[in-house]
């Protein structure tokens, strides 16, 4: 399932023949139209495309299914992970380099105020003490041969710092160019110690029928073989500044201390192509947010049995606020619905809870909700010193949270539509 085949499929993809500059214009072209793949046939001399999944429809598309299907397709991966299958050779050990320029690469800056040049959609593989990880973090470019990475305390943070206290360096790769699977698995929200890839594995088999493919590096680390491109090195102990950089909600955010990945080799399939990740567009929304879906659709069906739908929404930056349709079994199943969904994705700040014949991808439709279904006196729970979002410009260590019930009163008459 190569990234570059995926593209060839694509309906209405905008193609940029000229060379563009790296600083700001790959930015300005992909936000003319996000919900049109664009392929860049020459940037920096080589292939680049971004807005590849920034809708739904071409996500679920890819994987030959439809967008409702996705949440109940991810959950099911999740519960039923399945091993990958081991392939001798791939196509990105074409080209394996020991000597190399990082610079040379086209990867942008995206934003005026951003620290500089970032590649934002490569996912990490790293193992430590029999664990493997896979995940997605943004990568600075610092120089020819190495990257700051932005980790949070989870899981790769986690291997880092056990390799770091017993004096080594951890052993990771960043791939780029992979396919929804891979991206949706890798984005996953998960136990330390589950093996993202196996979820990707049973997504892949069970929306298309065969196992992932994966490639063993020098390293020993194994790598999707369809990967476009791979890093492969060490995330080290040095620490430097990283940051300002625009994030998910539009806007920057702070400077941190990050360690630095040493790059050792560099991999690249023949005529690669780079996958240029929009920082708060669309696809950065689908690719962050979406794989929060199942686990919220989750939690409320472990308080709630009957669960339609659940949508974190673009207005939120697919991370802060969220819709869940339900059908109510007695008054206060509303409210049980908004307070499962909080636990599932504790980032969201706002979440609606609507009944079944409501459209949850419909803003309209939820807004008529709102507008003829709730009241603030006595459907509105607002949570306050509550652990949020970082990503939140407004919070202030902690947040407040919103429950809006949109639900019709349990029972009740005069609150359907009327239908011709």
């Amino acid at each position: 399932m190569a990234l570059r085949d995926l593209l060839a499929k694509m309906r209405d993809v905008v193609k940029v023949d000229e060379d563009v500059s790296l600083d700001l214009e790959v930015s300005r072209i992909l936000m003319e139209d996000q919900t049109r793949p664009v392929l860049f046939s020459k940037l920096h001399g080589m292939r680049a495309a971004g807005n590849l999944w920034s809708t739904r429809e071409r996500i679920a598309e890819a994987m030959q299914i439809k967008k409702e299907q996705l949440i109940p397709m991810m959950l099911e991966a999740m519960a039923h992970p399945a091993p990958p299958k081991q392939v001798g050779d791939a196509p990105f050990m074409d080209d394996v380099r020991q000597e190399f320029d990082l610079t040379s690469l086209p990867i942008p800056k995206y934003f005026p105020g951003d620290q500089g040049r970032y590649i934002t959609s490569a996912v990490a593989v790293a193992e430590f003490e029999g664990k493997r990880n896979v995940s997605f973090h943004r990568m600075y470019l610092l120089d020819k041969r190495s990257f700051a990475l932005r980790l949070v305390p989870r899981h790769l943070y986690t291997m880092w710092k056990g390799a770091q206290a017993k004096g080594r360096d951890l052993p990771v790769a960043f791939c780029m160019g992979l396919c929804p699977p891979i991206l949706l698995a890798a984005a996953t929200s998960t136990d330390y110690g589950t093996d993202e890839m196996h979820i990707a594995s049973a997504l892949k088999e069970s929306t298309l029928g065969s196992p992932l493919d994966v490639a063993k590096l020098n390293n020993g680390l194994l790598v999707p073989a369809q990967s476009e491109i791979v890093f492969e090195g060490r995330i080290t102990s040095r620490m430097v500044d990283e940051g300002p950089f625009m994030d998910i909600t539009g806007t920057y955010d702070s400077v941190r201390p990050a360690p630095v990945f040493e790059v050792d080799r560099l991999y690249l399939r023949k005529d690669p192509l780079f996958h240029l990740l929009l920082p708060g567009g669309y696809e950065h929304y689908l690719m962050m947010g979406l794989p929060r879906e199942p686990i919220i659709y989750r939690t409320v069906s472990q308080v709630v049995p009957r669960v339609h739908g659940v949508r974190l929404t673009e207005g939120g930056c697919c991370w802060l606020n969220g819709v869940v349709s339900i059908t109510k079994n007695k008054e206060g199943d509303g409210i049980n619905a908004a307070l499962a969904a909080f636990s599932g994705h504790p980032s969201m700040k706002k979440v609606t809870i609507v009944d079944e014949d409501i459209d949850i991808f419909d803003d309209r439709q939820v807004e008529w909700a709102e507008a003829t279904r709730f009241q603030a006196s006595r459907s509105l729970l607002v949570i306050n010193n509550a652990a949020g979002s970082s990503l939140d410009p407004s919070a202030e260590g902690t947040t407040s949270k919103m429950a809006i019930d949109a639900t019709k009163p349990f029972g009740a008459k005069g609150f359907d539509r009327a239908v011709l």
